[in-house]
């Protein structure tokens, strides 16, 4: 079968100030989530889900609708996260509006995901080496294997110089599997080198731009929903009452691996990441995928 790709799409957005997801960006107005859709098909893949938001379904959906890629053959389903849907009975508190984070996101495609899966975010540009990896992996991987992958990227290729950015640090052993990980949610610029994450008790702590993070750029199998459950709940014991707290994939499965309950190969890539996690970021990710596209790496129009 040929893999499935998950796209998170249910963001809000609220240091960019909008759907990041929608906004035109390449030469003839592509998102960066058309870049995604194009390398995932070239790479492969054969089914794509997208992870949205009531809100704005029916604007994404005329949207996605107009992809030519999405045309040529690929199939596609939709799935809502909705702060609504809990397991074990818990209820979220009244006025919540925003999602229960990326751990949830993908719990909630449990229903229409079947085969080993690779899961992006939507407003990341991840190049098509990565996308390549990702469904090399997953052609060889069992249904109902904890063996898990993610594409790692150097901490200092993935900075904002206009604020802090959220990432999950990785440490990786001398075979290239994933030890830990740990979410940084602050992490900036440092002058130094690298970045710093400094804590609301003024302690901070300094990482080497080296340093191999996590985009959000994974290879699971569909064994990995009970897994995401155990843990949710247990994040929900807690925190069901908040109205911001968010239950990261990145955690739940740096947890997993603590206990041995899953393996992570870091698959490494040459392609070069870019994002937008504010506005200011938006004219250099323009500039560079002008500069794709002028190097060949990408047909002038491909979408919309």
């Amino acid at each position: 079968m040929s893999p499935t790709l998950v796209i998170l799409a249910a963001g809000m957005g609220s240091r960019y100030g909008g759907l990041k997801q929608m906004d035109p960006l390449g030469p003839q107005g592509q998102t960066i989530l058309d870049y995604s859709i194009y390398d995932a098909h070239r790479a492969g893949f054969g089914t794509i889900v997208f992870i949205i938001r009531r809100d704005f379904a029916e604007a994404f959906r005329a949207r996605i609708q107009h992809n030519a890629v999405i045309h040529a053959g690929m199939d596609v389903h939709y799935v809502m996260q909705d702060v609504k849907e809990l397991p074990g009975g818990f209820t979220a508190m009244t006025g919540r509006e925003k999602p229960w984070g990326t751990a949830h996101a993908v719990w909630c495609t449990r229903h229409v995901v079947n085969h080993p899966f690779a899961v992006v975010n939507a407003d990341d540009f991840y190049g098509a080496d990565a996308f390549r990896q990702l469904a090399q992996f997953l052609r060889a991987a069992q249904v109902n294997s904890h063996e898990y992958a993610l594409v790692g990227y150097r901490l200092g290729q993935t900075l904002s110089e206009h604020g802090t950015v959220a990432r999950g640090v990785c440490k990786v052993d001398e075979s290239g599997n994933l030890v830990s990980i740990e979410e940084q949610t602050a992490l900036a610029l440092d002058p130094a080198g690298g970045a710093r994450s400094t804590k609301s008790d003024g302690s901070s702590r300094q990482f080497p731009a080296e340093t191999v993070v996590s985009m959000n750029c994974w290879a699971l199998t569909p064994a990995v929903f009970p897994q995401l459950e155990t843990h949710f709940t247990t994040f929900l014991r807690s925190h069901s009452g908040d109205m911001k707290s968010e239950c990261y994939l990145p955690s739940v499965l740096g947890k997993l691996l603590a206990v041995k309950q899953a393996s992570v190969r870091v698959l490494t890539t040459e392609a070069r990441w870019c994002g937008v996690t504010y506005q200011a970021d938006k004219p250099g990710v323009q500039a560079a995928l002008k500069a794709l596209h002028n190097a060949g790496e990408y047909p002038e129009k491909f979408a919309g």
